[in-house]
């Protein structure tokens, strides 16, 4: 558009130069009035030339601005996330503006931050990102504190729990025994362990984060905390390939008659797959060879644990049976990790060229088939399958709760879809034709086909640099190939407030602790609530207009911002 105008205005220009040159001619046959005129006509459009070409000067040099208005937008956010919301360099989910309370996945202690996705580990890879983008060290040395606090947090073990109490173990003792045991629906904080999880990807991707810092500028100071982290990872990895959710191993949390699940080799919340994707990106960036048994074997535990009919459960006790875990989770086979790990089989196959990994697909999408829900359970089709089937049977079986309270409350299991939970969707949609697709497409793959990228294959690296600076580490990043439009970046940059800050609304928030529930009453009141009554402390969502300091509204914009200034230097480096 630009382009065009200035053409534009030099047509004119040169519009105005011809009319002087053709009466120049013929000047005294012309009225001196008239030539006047032809000449003020002439610098006229010389002028107007002139303010076409100042204003498109202007609007470029105002597009130039951006991105660097975008960069200190995202320093100024950084600096008042770091001095003034970050305890130790780490960070939680939610604040009050004033920062009087607090919260992870619960709330939380002044003294604790959050190693669970959306916290600290979050955090830290978003301030990489903007590190790479920009080249500030700002931003590096941000990390680098987030960095210490993980450390700091780090078990004697190698892994991480859920989060970091700066305070030490008395007050997390004390954190558990009142806020984290009244959390109704968050029995995996009702107990104080002791050890380290892999729930929610908490010590893979803080492992990963450290594996990031280490090989970012090859700094060897971060080296120890990284080799224990990765050793932490091989011990704790059965024979079979499979990996506990938690660890050391512990059995006593037995509730209610269910007993201690933690043990147990977990897909759930993407256990297995998290460890063996970190494993293989630390063969990619470290190279070492002692990694691949353990990736082969995480990879075969996959096949191990396929079910006769083709499904899976999302967790399997010490005799490969499928078991229940919290108490709202029976044992039971599941739609969603049947499709989930037939999908990762295909990669597997394209990692390792050996077909024995898809050749029970077509069981897992015969089974898948077989569950769907009766029409009259699918709410007009908005729902393809239940989250739990039956063992045995393969019915759809569905989970409820009565009750007020952790204290008194209880959950059930029945063939009925009515009165469903809240905090975990008792259906959901499968899209079987997917895999279908996608099975389709890769078993017809020969080995040598399937394998032309797999990160396991002996091969030449043949990308520009090294694979410490090539291969990207953090799940969250910001996309590559995104394009964001300059009126959405000002829309970013113009939302943050005086103070620096990206509020709010909306946002999980819980009752205070005010002492173990009272009400004994089976009630039905909370069968399909996020949180019970008063004394319950999960999570629920704040109806309110009350605005909130996020961390994840950081990231987010942050990524968006990052993504923008990435998009203008690869068309500048274009030009």
């Amino acid at each position: 558009m630009a382009t065009a105008r200035i053409k534009d205005g030099i047509a004119r220009v040169s519009t105005g130069k011809m009319l002087k040159r053709d009466y120049v001619g013929s000047l005294k046959k012309t009225p001196s009035s008239f030539i006047l005129l032809i000449m003020q006509i002439g610098k006229l459009l010389l002028t107007v030339a002139s303010i076409v070409l100042l204003s498109d000067a202007v609007v470029s040099a105002q597009t130039n601005k951006l991105p660097e208005q975008a960069e200190q937008v995202m320093l100024r956010a950084t600096k008042y996330m770091v001095d003034e919301v970050s305890t130790n360099g780490g960070y939680v989910w939610y604040y009050m503006p004033d920062l009087s309370r607090r919260w992870g996945e619960m709330e939380a202690y002044k003294s604790m931050v959050w190693t669970q996705d959306g916290g600290t580990v979050s955090v830290g890879h978003t301030l990489l990102d903007a590190y790479r983008a920009t080249g500030n060290e700002y931003f590096y040395q941000a990390a680098e504190k987030a960095a210490a606090a993980l450390t700091w947090g780090q078990s004697n073990e190698g892994g991480w729990n859920y989060m970091i109490d700066f305070a030490g173990d008395k007050s997390l003792k004390t954190w558990y025994n009142t806020i984290g045991k009244n959390g109704w629906r968050l029995e995996e904080f009702q107990h104080y362990y002791g050890n380290d999880t892999y729930d929610d990807d908490v010590s893979s991707d803080a492992a990963r984060f450290l594996l990031r810092m280490y090989i970012e500028k090859m700094d060897p100071k971060y080296k120890p905390a990284l080799d224990k982290a990765v050793n932490f990872l091989l011990k704790s990895q059965y024979p079979n390939g499979g990996w506990p959710q938690r660890y050391p191993l512990k059995y006593d949390f037995n509730k209610t008659g269910h007993p201690d699940y933690s043990s147990y080799h977990t897909f759930n919340d993407d256990v297995i797959y998290e460890n063996l994707n970190f494993l293989t990106q630390c063969y990619l960036t470290l190279g070492e060879q002692r990694l691949l048994d353990p990736i082969h074997r995480g990879m075969d535990i996959y096949m191990l644990t396929q079910q006769g009919n083709g499904a899976w459960g999302q967790q399997y006790n010490m005799e490969m049976e499928p078991a229940g875990a919290r108490t709202y989770e029976p044992a039971a086979y599941l739609p969603r990790a049947t499709y989930g790990n037939a999908m990762l089989l295909l990669k597997f196959y394209q990692y390792t060229g050996d077909r024995k990994y898809i050749a029970r697909i077509p069981e897992a999408i015969n089974w898948l088939e077989k569950v769907r829900l009766p029409a009259s359970m699918t709410q007009d089709g908005k729902f393809s399958h239940s989250l739990f089937v039956e063992l045995g049977t393969d019915k759809p079986i569905f989970v409820h709760r009565k009750g007020s309270n952790v204290t008194h409350g209880y959950y059930y299991v029945d063939y009925n879809d009515s009165k469903l939970l809240a905090h975990m969707q008792g259906k959901g949609n499968i899209n079987v034709q997917r895999l279908k697709d996608e099975y389709a497409k890769v078993s017809a793959l020969s080995p040598d086909e399937a394998t032309k990228d797999s990160p396991l294959k002996p091969g030449k690296f043949l990308a520009e640099g090294t694979p410490q600076s090539y291969y990207p580490l953090n799940r969250n990043a910001a996309p590559e190939n995104i394009v964001m439009s300059d009126t959405r970046v000002k829309e970013i940059i113009g939302s943050i407030d005086s103070k620096n800050r990206w509020l709010v609304k909306h946002v999980s928030i819980s009752n205070p602790y005010s002492g173990d529930g009272q009400n004994k009453e089976p009630v039905d009141d909370y069968a399909s609530t996020n949180v019970g009554d008063k004394t319950d402390t999960s999570p629920f969502r704040d109806p309110s207009e009350q605005e909130y300091i996020s961390t994840p509204e950081y990231i987010k914009n942050m990524n968006l911002l990052i993504s923008y200034i990435k998009s203008t230097r690869k068309q500048m480096a274009v030009k």
